[in-house]
């Protein structure tokens, strides 16, 4: 199923985390960070692309969201389903989902999150947090949900 919404009232907002499986500085994790600034502005540039978490560095793994400090967070607001699906599946991101295992130890439970926002809102990291714990803990939802089990967002009233 694929949700599109046009009347631009409704964004898709996102959270994907994952533990580092080495320090940031450690070699084997270097192909990752240093893509990473490439693969924001490949994000930044793409059809309805809306916003995305940054720190002072311009990405998001500075910002310590969870307890634990090896893991790692990336939030953003696309204008739908869609575009956010081309963006991580038909891009050059792919290919580092493609190759998550060498640098990021496989999570327990989901390490994505999909929820609708107001056109105009931008999730804090901490909203990200308790969309990914609900989704961990009651599975999908209209509050929380995935690319396998989208909801319409009138389902929830974006809330």
């Amino acid at each position: 199923m694929t949700v599109q919404i046009e009347s631009g009232l409704h964004h898709i907002a996102q959270i994907n985390i994952a533990r580092l499986r080495y320090d940031r500085d450690d070699p084997r994790a270097a192909d990752f960070f240093d893509n990473l600034d490439r693969i924001n502005a490949l994000a930044d540039q793409s059809e309805g692309f809306v916003w995305r978490l940054m720190d002072e560095e311009g990405n998001a793994t500075g910002i310590d969201a969870f307890d634990d400090p090896g893991i790692i967070i990336n939030m953003s607001v696309w204008q739908s389903v869609d575009v956010l699906k081309a963006f991580a599946y038909q891009t050059v991101h792919h290919r580092f989902v493609r190759r998550r295992t060498e640098w990021f130890i496989p999570a327990a439970g989901p390490s994505l999150a999909l929820w609708w926002v107001a056109a105009g809102q931008n999730p804090a990291a901490q909203e990200g947090r308790r969309r990914l714990e609900y989704l961990t803990q009651n599975g999908p939802s209209p509050h929380a949900f995935t690319f396998s089990c989208l909801f319409d967002p009138v389902a929830e009233g974006t809330s």
